[in-house]
């Protein structure tokens, strides 16, 4: 009869590195998870456990508005900034992944300088770009004074969401586009544009029939973290954003002077779909890499 294999036991450091694991899990999304339940409490709950009943109250009170502010308008405004973030993200970055390629003069110095922004307290960032922008509304009323005043009055700022607020998100999604670029073309195996080239193909030809296909679901990768990072974006937004906010500036406006679990229920909304972006986005990179298989 053979004899069944003993089964090891785990050591006492396996243990004691998995409770510090789950412990790490549950900081990360407990306070998640306790938004999310909360947010589905009945129309007497709190902002505290223990929940009071089981309803959508709270979302259709979400939907009907919060007091003076327009979340749906908030919504809209940051879906557009983040769409746009994210393609110029990913347009920036490719284009100066492809540069790089090749002996750039001054490459150094620029790739150092664009790293740098990542490094800098981000509130600093926020009011360094906002004091830019002053000062160019200062230049600007000074030239129409002297030059065209009937265009004085119609000329307010030329701080706003996507000028001001689009410079200041980009500081923060393209040195990641550019690092996350810089790995793909390290990996990146030549042979195959020179396969391309020596079969005839231009150098646009081979970029966008080799090139292009083979690094498609990184492009994806960087898009989606143009989009969840302006998404989620407070400190660099706070200073530069003109007269209209963003989601997340609006919900950071409303944790002071809201007091039912409506907030909890966008917060819930908000980070569903952050998650839907993120699934989207996988699902994306699956079907390109099937495709590529095939």
């Amino acid at each position: 009869m053979a004899a069944v294999p003993r089964r090891e036991s785990r050591p006492l450091s396996f243990w004691l590195l998995g409770a510090v694991f789950a412990a790490f899990v549950l900081f990360l999304y407990g306070p998640m998870l306790a938004i999310f339940l909360l947010s589905f409490q009945g129309p007497e709950g709190g902002l505290t456990f223990p929940m009071r009943g089981w309803s959508l109250h709270w979302f259709a009170q979400l939907w009907e508005g919060i007091g003076v502010i327009d979340i749906g308008a908030a919504l809209r405004r940051s879906l557009a900034l983040g769409l746009t973030v994210m393609v110029l993200t990913v347009v920036c970055s490719l284009l100066a992944g492809l540069a790089y390629r090749k002996k750039l003069p001054g490459g150094s110095a620029l790739f150092y300088v664009v790293v740098a922004s990542l490094i800098m307290p981000s509130i600093i960032v926020s009011l360094g770009v906002g004091l830019m922008f002053r000062l160019l509304d200062t230049g600007i009323k000074t030239v129409l004074e002297a030059h065209a005043p009937s265009l004085l009055e119609g000329f307010t700022s030329t701080l706003g969401m996507f000028s001001s607020g689009l410079g200041a998100q980009l500081t923060w999604t393209l040195p990641f586009g550019l690092l996350i670029m810089f790995a793909i073309f390290n990996r990146f195996n030549p042979a195959y544009e020179e396969a391309a080239r020596d079969q005839g193909a231009t150098p646009w030809q081979a970029l966008r029939h080799v090139v292009l296909p083979l690094i498609a679901p990184s492009l994806v990768g960087i898009g989606m973290f143009g989009f969840t990072l302006s998404w989620d974006e407070i400190a660099r937004s706070s200073q530069v954003m003109g007269d209209l906010n963003t989601l997340p500036l609006e919900l950071q406006g409303l944790t002071t002077t809201v007091t039912t679990p409506v907030i909890y229920a966008l917060g819930t909304v908000t980070t569903v779909i952050s998650f839907a972006v993120m699934g989207l986005t996988l699902l994306l990179v699956a079907l390109w890499r099937r495709r590529g298989a095939a």
